[in-house]
């Protein structure tokens, strides 16, 4: 019967492999010992009484040598089982903490992590252990903001609606079509955002379907902008792109959705009268797409919050004017499923913002 522990199967090999070398250790001593001990002692051929002495002590000599080996054996077996049992008990130490640990993590104790002192292969698994600990705790964590994320931005539109109909009911409220517009105004944005909400966790499982192909991201950004620019021209702001051809491996539709939440993200923060450049450029890798307004900025802190589910930079806006804060984390999330990336820089507050977006080059 094998056993199950690890602690006892490495006993038991250790125990084996030793056996076994003393066993073959032993044969080849009784095999070769009595040839060599013949030639040491030199009998002389043809001599009887030699010849006598020779047997008699050759038979001497292999049964000392056979008692010796078994005393041997025995002590070689015992000396080898406590070594191998304090061998086996520091291999399996470690082990037996990550399954310790991972019996506590299955339980949701996402914090768990294990020592990484152990030399070799054992330290990599404590260190993948830890990673993967990690991740399921940044995980979680997202899990539970996102919950709560949710729960916040859904409290305001159903509050407003529950207050209306209940007005409606009451007949405090008349039922006009100011009325009926705000309610319709209120589904719509709940609507949009599980809708926006359903795609973002999609994009993010990698659950998106993609019609990868060659596409050039500088005509879908200039279609992108001619849609954008009514709404730029009624401020006052000037919407170029200058991006001449941009081949990349990609999803039309992603692409374009994309250039479309950067844009939107651009008019909603960048001042009247200014402008919004479009442009791009290509390596052999990768083609970069960008947009630069000359709003308000980012400082160093937010570059890569703005990505982040409902973060707004002006926690004063409001999510009917600001958006729900979710456009920027599907860009990213879009990105990163066609094997690209999606990044902001700016040099501060104050100094505007350029939103880039890299995909594998056509």
């Amino acid at each position: 019967m094998i056993p199950r522990s690890l602690r006892a199967r490495l006993l038991a090999a250790f125990v084996a492999v030793a056996a076994a070398a003393l066993g073959t250790v032993g044969a080849a001593a009784l095999l070769v010992g009595p040839h060599y001990f013949s030639e040491a002692m030199g009998h002389v051929p043809g001599d009887p009484m030699g010849q006598a002495m020779a047997m008699a002590t050759q038979m001497a000599f292999v049964d000392a040598m056979r008692r010796a080996l078994i005393a041997a054996t025995v002590i070689a077996v015992v000396t080898a089982a406590v070594v191998s049992l304090a061998v086996a008990a520091r291999i399996a130490r470690p082990v037996t903490s990550l399954a310790d640990a991972s019996r506590r993590i299955a339980a949701g104790h996402y914090a768990e992590r294990v020592d990484t002192d152990e030399p070799g292969e054992i330290a990599d698994l404590a260190a993948s252990f830890n990673e993967m600990a990690e991740s399921l705790e940044a995980t979680e964590r997202r899990r539970l903001q996102l919950v709560g994320d949710v729960a916040h931005e859904l409290r305001t539109p159903l509050a407003t609606l529950d207050g209306y109909l209940e007005g409606l009911e009451d007949g405090v409220i008349s039922p006009s079509t100011q009325t009926w517009q705000l309610l319709r105004a209120e589904t719509s944005r709940l609507t949009r955002m599980v809708n926006e909400l359903a795609e973002l966790w999609r994009a993010e499982a990698h659950q998106l379907p993609l019609n990868t192909e060659e596409v050039d991201a500088a005509e879908v950004a200039r279609e992108v902008a001619a849609r954008f620019a009514p709404q730029a021209c009624a401020r006052g702001i000037d919407l170029s792109v200058t991006a001449a051809h941009l081949p990349v491996l990609a999803d039309r539709d992603r692409v374009a959705q994309i250039v479309s939440n950067y844009l939107s993200n651009a008019l909603r923060h960048a001042p009247d009268g200014t402008s919004i450049e479009v442009a791009a450029e290509s390596t052999p890798e990768v083609g970069r797409l960008w947009v630069r307004d000359h709003g308000q900025g980012l400082a160093a802190d937010q570059l890569e919050a703005v990505f982040e589910r409902f973060y707004r930079v002006d926690a004063a806006r409001t999510r009917s004017a600001g958006g729900a804060g979710i456009g920027l984390a599907i860009v990213r999330a879009l990105a990163d499923a066609m094997g690209g990336q999606a990044w902001a820089e700016s040099a501060g507050l104050g100094t505007g913002a350029t939103f880039l977006v890299e995909l594998p080059a056509a």
